[in-house]
Protein backbone atom coordinates (compact mmCIF):
# COMPACT_ATOMS: atom_id res chain seq x y z
CA UNK A 1 0.00 0.00 0.00
CA UNK A 2 1.84 3.13 -1.07
CA UNK A 3 1.12 6.09 1.21
CA UNK A 4 2.00 9.44 1.64
CA UNK A 5 2.33 11.11 4.37
CA UNK A 6 0.23 14.35 5.02
CA UNK A 7 1.39 17.99 5.49
CA UNK A 8 -1.72 18.78 7.62
CA UNK A 9 -0.83 15.70 10.17
CA UNK A 10 2.60 16.92 9.97
CA UNK A 11 3.81 13.41 9.36
CA UNK A 12 7.10 12.56 9.21
CA UNK A 13 7.83 9.30 9.43
CA UNK A 14 10.63 7.38 11.35
CA UNK A 15 12.29 4.86 9.02
CA UNK A 16 16.26 4.43 10.28
CA UNK A 17 15.92 1.26 12.58
CA UNK A 18 19.60 2.04 14.39
CA UNK A 19 17.40 4.98 15.86
CA UNK A 20 14.29 2.55 16.02
CA UNK A 21 16.40 -0.13 18.45
CA UNK A 22 17.61 2.80 20.55
CA UNK A 23 14.32 3.89 21.44
CA UNK A 24 13.28 0.66 22.54
CA UNK A 25 16.28 -0.01 24.26
CA UNK A 26 15.44 3.18 26.23
CA UNK A 27 12.06 2.22 27.58
CA UNK A 28 12.73 1.86 31.33
CA UNK A 29 11.00 -1.41 33.56
CA UNK A 30 7.68 -1.92 32.09
CA UNK A 31 6.21 -4.58 34.78
CA UNK A 32 2.54 -3.56 35.66
CA UNK A 33 2.56 -0.54 33.50
CA UNK A 34 0.93 -0.78 30.02
CA UNK A 35 2.45 0.67 26.83
CA UNK A 36 0.63 2.83 24.86
CA UNK A 37 1.83 4.59 21.15
CA UNK A 38 0.58 7.83 19.61
CA UNK A 39 0.64 8.20 16.45
CA UNK A 40 2.26 4.96 15.07
CA UNK A 41 2.50 6.36 11.55
CA UNK A 42 3.45 3.42 9.16
CA UNK A 43 3.98 0.83 12.12
CA UNK A 44 7.91 1.19 12.21
CA UNK A 45 8.14 1.29 15.70
CA UNK A 46 4.59 -0.22 16.36
CA UNK A 47 6.17 -3.80 15.05
CA UNK A 48 9.27 -3.25 16.69
CA UNK A 49 7.35 -2.48 20.66
CA UNK A 50 5.19 -5.06 19.72
CA UNK A 51 8.26 -7.58 19.75
CA UNK A 52 8.33 -6.59 23.53
CA UNK A 53 5.29 -5.51 24.81
CA UNK A 54 1.42 -5.56 24.17
CA UNK A 55 0.08 -2.33 22.90
CA UNK A 56 -2.31 0.15 22.72
CA UNK A 57 -2.00 2.72 19.67
CA UNK A 58 -3.48 5.59 18.32
CA UNK A 59 -3.52 6.49 14.85
CA UNK A 60 -5.60 9.83 13.25
CA UNK A 61 -5.23 8.71 9.99
CA UNK A 62 -8.03 6.77 8.56
CA UNK A 63 -5.72 5.87 5.61
CA UNK A 64 -2.71 4.73 8.03
CA UNK A 65 -5.19 3.55 10.48
CA UNK A 66 -6.67 1.10 7.89
CA UNK A 67 -2.67 0.11 6.69
CA UNK A 68 -2.10 -0.56 10.33
CA UNK A 69 -5.13 -2.68 11.28
CA UNK A 70 -4.03 -4.58 8.30
CA UNK A 71 -0.51 -4.90 9.07
CA UNK A 72 -1.06 -6.18 12.49
CA UNK A 73 -4.29 -8.06 12.13
CA UNK A 74 -2.82 -11.18 13.58
CA UNK A 75 -1.57 -8.84 16.58
CA UNK A 76 -5.09 -7.55 16.67
CA UNK A 77 -6.48 -10.49 16.67
CA UNK A 78 -4.06 -12.22 19.64
CA UNK A 79 -5.00 -9.38 21.81
CA UNK A 80 -1.32 -7.95 21.81
CA UNK A 81 -2.17 -4.76 20.07
CA UNK A 82 -5.47 -2.37 20.31
CA UNK A 83 -5.67 -0.15 17.78
CA UNK A 84 -7.88 3.13 18.51
CA UNK A 85 -8.76 5.43 15.65
CA UNK A 86 -9.33 9.30 16.18
CA UNK A 87 -7.31 12.60 17.92
CA UNK A 88 -5.83 12.05 20.64
CA UNK A 89 -6.58 15.06 22.31
CA UNK A 90 -10.23 14.33 21.81
CA UNK A 91 -9.77 10.93 23.95
CA UNK A 92 -8.15 13.26 26.53
CA UNK A 93 -10.80 15.22 27.05
CA UNK A 94 -12.91 11.82 27.94
CA UNK A 95 -10.14 10.99 30.33
CA UNK A 96 -6.99 8.59 30.58
CA UNK A 97 -5.76 7.09 27.35
CA UNK A 98 -5.63 3.61 29.05
CA UNK A 99 -7.41 2.62 32.35
CA UNK A 100 -4.42 1.42 34.57
CA UNK A 101 -1.01 3.03 35.18
CA UNK A 102 0.58 3.54 31.36
CA UNK A 103 4.04 4.25 29.71
CA UNK A 104 3.80 6.23 26.29
CA UNK A 105 6.11 5.74 23.40
CA UNK A 106 5.56 8.05 20.49
CA UNK A 107 6.91 10.25 17.90
CA UNK A 108 4.88 13.50 17.60
CA UNK A 109 4.14 15.76 15.17
CA UNK A 110 5.46 18.85 16.03
CA UNK A 111 2.47 20.93 15.36
CA UNK A 112 1.03 19.53 18.59
CA UNK A 113 3.74 18.66 20.80
CA UNK A 114 2.58 21.42 23.65
CA UNK A 115 -0.69 19.80 23.51
CA UNK A 116 0.70 16.33 23.99
CA UNK A 117 3.09 16.75 26.53
CA UNK A 118 0.09 18.71 28.50
CA UNK A 119 -2.17 15.59 27.95
CA UNK A 120 0.70 13.93 29.86
CA UNK A 121 1.42 15.47 32.52
CA UNK A 122 -2.64 15.82 33.43
CA UNK A 123 -3.16 12.64 32.77
CA UNK A 124 -2.75 10.56 36.35
CA UNK A 125 -2.82 7.43 34.45
CA UNK A 126 0.37 8.35 32.85
CA UNK A 127 4.07 7.99 34.41
CA UNK A 128 5.74 8.95 32.23
CA UNK A 129 7.18 8.59 28.06
CA UNK A 130 9.90 8.37 25.49
CA UNK A 131 8.95 11.27 23.24
CA UNK A 132 10.85 12.51 19.25
CA UNK A 133 10.27 15.88 19.42
CA UNK A 134 12.28 18.91 17.67
CA UNK A 135 15.40 19.38 18.60
CA UNK A 136 14.69 22.66 19.79
CA UNK A 137 11.83 21.66 21.82
CA UNK A 138 13.92 19.10 23.45
CA UNK A 139 16.42 21.90 24.10
CA UNK A 140 13.56 24.12 25.48
CA UNK A 141 11.60 21.45 27.78
CA UNK A 142 14.97 20.72 29.37
CA UNK A 143 16.32 24.41 29.84
CA UNK A 144 18.47 25.60 32.82
CA UNK A 145 16.57 28.60 34.49
CA UNK A 146 18.64 31.68 33.18
CA UNK A 147 18.96 30.57 29.57
CA UNK A 148 17.09 31.96 26.73
CA UNK A 149 15.29 28.70 26.53
CA UNK A 150 13.70 28.11 29.57
CA UNK A 151 9.89 28.72 29.33
CA UNK A 152 6.78 28.44 31.10
CA UNK A 153 6.42 24.75 29.60
CA UNK A 154 10.48 24.21 31.04
CA UNK A 155 9.07 25.09 34.22
CA UNK A 156 5.88 22.83 33.97
CA UNK A 157 7.59 19.71 32.88
CA UNK A 158 10.78 20.01 35.34
CA UNK A 159 8.13 21.00 38.10
CA UNK A 160 6.09 17.78 37.45
CA UNK A 161 8.84 15.06 35.81
CA UNK A 162 12.03 14.06 35.75
CA UNK A 163 13.22 15.35 31.95
CA UNK A 164 16.36 13.92 30.27
CA UNK A 165 17.51 14.65 26.16
CA UNK A 166 18.43 10.75 25.83
CA UNK A 167 19.47 11.05 22.09
CA UNK A 168 19.69 13.08 18.73
CA UNK A 169 17.91 11.70 16.00
CA UNK A 170 19.15 13.71 12.08
CA UNK A 171 16.65 14.29 9.89
CA UNK A 172 17.47 11.75 7.43
CA UNK A 173 15.93 9.32 9.93
CA UNK A 174 12.73 10.27 8.18
CA UNK A 175 10.51 10.20 5.67
CA UNK A 176 9.90 12.27 4.23
CA UNK A 177 12.92 14.46 5.54
CA UNK A 178 11.93 17.40 8.17
CA UNK A 179 13.85 20.46 8.34
CA UNK A 180 15.09 20.30 11.31
CA UNK A 181 17.01 17.13 13.58
CA UNK A 182 15.01 15.74 15.97
CA UNK A 183 15.57 14.84 19.77
CA UNK A 184 14.81 11.75 21.70
CA UNK A 185 13.38 12.69 26.10
CA UNK A 186 12.47 10.74 28.50
CA UNK A 187 9.59 12.03 30.78
CA UNK A 188 9.20 10.30 34.05
CA UNK A 189 6.55 11.94 36.12
CA UNK A 190 7.12 12.62 40.02
CA UNK A 191 3.59 10.81 40.58
CA UNK A 192 3.95 11.83 44.66
CA UNK A 193 2.77 15.75 44.17
CA UNK A 194 -0.55 16.40 45.27
CA UNK A 195 -2.05 18.91 43.43
CA UNK A 196 -4.08 19.79 40.32
CA UNK A 197 -2.60 20.25 37.25
CA UNK A 198 -4.72 23.00 36.00
CA UNK A 199 -4.22 25.13 38.62
CA UNK A 200 -0.44 24.64 38.79
CA UNK A 201 -0.45 25.35 34.89
CA UNK A 202 -2.73 28.46 35.75
CA UNK A 203 0.11 29.52 37.76
CA UNK A 204 2.98 29.21 35.40
CA UNK A 205 1.22 30.81 32.60
CA UNK A 206 0.61 33.81 34.62
CA UNK A 207 3.69 33.91 35.99
CA UNK A 208 5.47 33.55 31.91
CA UNK A 209 2.44 35.52 30.94
CA UNK A 210 4.73 38.74 29.46
CA UNK A 211 8.83 37.66 29.82
CA UNK A 212 9.78 41.79 29.63
CA UNK A 213 8.03 41.93 33.01
CA UNK A 214 8.91 41.20 36.64
CA UNK A 215 7.49 38.18 38.01
CA UNK A 216 5.50 40.13 40.63
CA UNK A 217 3.83 42.32 38.04
CA UNK A 218 2.63 39.44 36.11
CA UNK A 219 1.38 37.42 39.48
CA UNK A 220 -0.21 40.60 40.35
CA UNK A 221 -2.82 40.27 37.59
CA UNK A 222 -4.29 36.82 39.08
CA UNK A 223 -3.07 36.60 42.50
CA UNK A 224 -3.47 38.86 45.47
CA UNK A 225 -0.83 39.65 48.23
CA UNK A 226 1.70 38.71 45.58
CA UNK A 227 4.21 40.91 47.16
CA UNK A 228 4.26 39.00 50.87
CA UNK A 229 4.49 36.28 49.66
CA UNK A 230 7.59 36.62 47.84
CA UNK A 231 8.86 38.40 50.87
CA UNK A 232 8.27 35.32 52.78
CA UNK A 233 10.49 33.17 50.07
CA UNK A 234 13.08 35.90 49.98
CA UNK A 235 12.56 36.19 46.42
CA UNK A 236 13.88 39.54 44.92
CA UNK A 237 10.24 41.39 43.57
CA UNK A 238 12.09 42.28 40.28
CA UNK A 239 13.21 39.15 39.11
CA UNK A 240 11.43 38.21 35.53
CA UNK A 241 9.97 35.00 35.95
CA UNK A 242 12.97 33.19 33.45
CA UNK A 243 15.17 34.07 36.42
CA UNK A 244 13.34 31.79 39.03
CA UNK A 245 14.39 27.71 39.37
CA UNK A 246 11.43 25.57 39.17
CA UNK A 247 11.72 24.21 42.58
CA UNK A 248 11.34 28.37 43.49
CA UNK A 249 8.40 29.01 41.33
CA UNK A 250 6.57 25.74 42.64
CA UNK A 251 6.76 26.86 46.60
CA UNK A 252 5.58 30.46 45.87
CA UNK A 253 2.75 28.83 43.80
CA UNK A 254 2.16 26.41 46.71
CA UNK A 255 2.55 29.93 49.03
CA UNK A 256 0.08 32.01 46.64
CA UNK A 257 -2.64 29.17 47.29
CA UNK A 258 -2.45 28.88 51.37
Amino acid sequence: MNIKAKKHFGQNFLTDKSFIDKIIQSIPDMEGISLVEIGSGLGDLTKALLERYALRAYEVDEDLYKHLKNAFKEEIKANRLELCFGDVLEYWKEGALCPKSYFICANIPYYITTPIIYGILEDKNCVGAILTVQKEVALKLAAAYGHTDYSSLSVLVQILSEISILFEVPKSAFSPQPKVDSAVICIRKNMNLELEFRDIKEYILTAFKARGKTLRKNLLSRYKQVKERLFELDIEPNLRPHELAPNMHFRLFKNLNK
